[in-house]
């Protein structure tokens, strides 16, 4: 399974957003569970919405996912609201931070030894 992380970036540092992704990258590998690095570092062309840029970008990742998880605060990002979309739309897996209290357990065989 791979997934994608959407993640609100308005008002928050650079350090702020990363110790967020690595929280949520950290509690996906544990269940090894593959994270599609979006979080983008390449400067934006010049004359251009930066914006709008990044955001086509996690678009075109989208391709290769199987789901896309929500960080906390998603309803009020637009590039995340934008994301939400996408995936339901094109039924794409959507995955809340709930997802981690109820994890399912995955490749985990409950069988008897006899």
């Amino acid at each position: 399974m791979k997934v994608m992380i959407s993640q609100p970036m308005n008002n928050r540092t650079e350090e702020q957003i990363k110790e967020e992704r690595k929280r949520v990258v950290d509690k996906f590998e544990k269940m090894h569970i593959e994270v599609i690095n979006t979080l983008f570092t390449e400067e934006a062309p010049e004359n251009c919405n930066a914006a709008v840029y990044y955001l086509g970008k996690s678009i075109s990742a989208m391709k290769d996912i199987d789901a896309l998880y929500m960080c906390d605060g998603w309803r009020e990002a637009r590039g995340c609201k934008i994301e939400y979309e996408v995936a339901k739309e094109y039924g794409i897996k959507i995955l809340y931070s709930d997802f981690f209290i109820n994890k399912p357990e995955i490749g985990v065989r409950n069988m008897e030894v006899k």
